[in-house]
């Protein structure tokens, strides 16, 4: 059985992966802000750094994969938007950079990194928080929108989101992950209903937004739709899945922008798609190592 790292274990999505690994005799290792076998807060920079010690402490230094499912959602306070911020793209970038030998020594490691639909399906997002984000810079990418006021809720949580989505797969592809066997890929959930969606269908004046949002198969996913999809993307059908978005959403994204993708490379970009293509060095396979060095993954 595997040993797997599991960030926002305590609830929600998360807490539904840590129960299916569990049933299947798998060790997690939860990292939540509470109930958790690794207390941190992920909006901390000293308690993302506990967060990588204690789980490499428990793990003996070896993961067979992470799950990065903490998250904040886009709460229309300004004084939190740099814990968002924080929690949604450092509290994933920083852990995994942390823990990314300990995944390589696994032997064929699966990450999944919780992003949304929203990185598609909220319109104007601007470019600024997001190159912000990426530089890890989210006191700057919070000040690029602070014009907004409270109003900047959805462009916060969407710009995370965006930068964690791209973040993945700038890196997923590159020698010291796809290179070390460690296959990295994103799972964008649209409506679930968890605590966090639960508050806000609480909250009358953001029900009546939720409720009137497009989604073709009607209602709301589960957590356990989700957990089933994370499931997959860790075992051993996911050894060509690399560098990808997996949307599950019921269809919301697919509504607003059917005809956004799959697109060409326009002319424009062709210079920097020919000189990346003749710059690609392929790595060697981790299905060419010793069968005894990979991991096994969930059945």
């Amino acid at each position: 059985m595997g040993t797997y790292a599991v960030t926002g274990a305590a609830s929600g999505m998360g807490q539904a992966v840590v129960q299916k690994l569990t049933a299947e005799g798998h060790r997690v290792i939860g990292v939540d802000i509470r109930q958790a076998d690794v207390v941190a807060d992920l909006s901390d920079a000293a308690g993302r750094a506990l967060a990588v010690r204690e789980v490499l402490d428990l793990a003996g230094g070896r993961l067979d994969g992470a799950v990065m499912a903490a998250g904040l959602g886009p709460v229309p306070v300004p004084e939190r938007f740099p814990t968002i911020a924080a929690v949604n793209y450092l509290g994933v970038v920083e852990l995994l950079e942390g823990w990314r030998e300990a995944l390589a020594a696994g032997g064929g490691a699966k990450v999944v990194v919780f992003g949304s639909n929203s990185t598609t399906t909220t319109p104007a997002v601007p470019e600024a928080p997001v190159r912000a984000l990426l530089k890890k810079d989210t006191a700057k990418a919070v000040r690029s929108l602070r014009f907004l006021g409270g109003r900047a809720a959805p462009f916060v949580y969407a710009s995370s989101k965006i930068a964690v989505s791209r973040w993945v797969r700038r890196t997923a592809v590159g020698p010291d992950w796809a290179g070390a066997g460690i296959r990295m890929n994103v799972i964008a959930p649209g409506a679930i209903l968890t605590p966090l969606l639960q508050r806000q269908l609480d909250t009358p004046s953001e029900a009546k937004a939720i409720h009137s949002f497009p989604v073709p198969t009607g209602g709301f996913g589960k957590p356990e739709h989700i957990a089933d999809w994370v499931h997959m993307m860790l075992s051993d059908s996911a050894e060509f899945l690399c560098g990808s978005v997996v949307v599950v959403d019921g269809g919301s994204e697919a509504y607003f922008r059917p005809d956004a993708w799959p697109r060409t490379v326009p002319l424009r970009q062709m210079v920097g798609y020919v000189r990346r293509f003749k710059g690609f060095k392929p790595a060697a396979r981790v299905a060419d190592a010793p069968a005894a060095a990979v991991a096994p993954a969930p059945q």
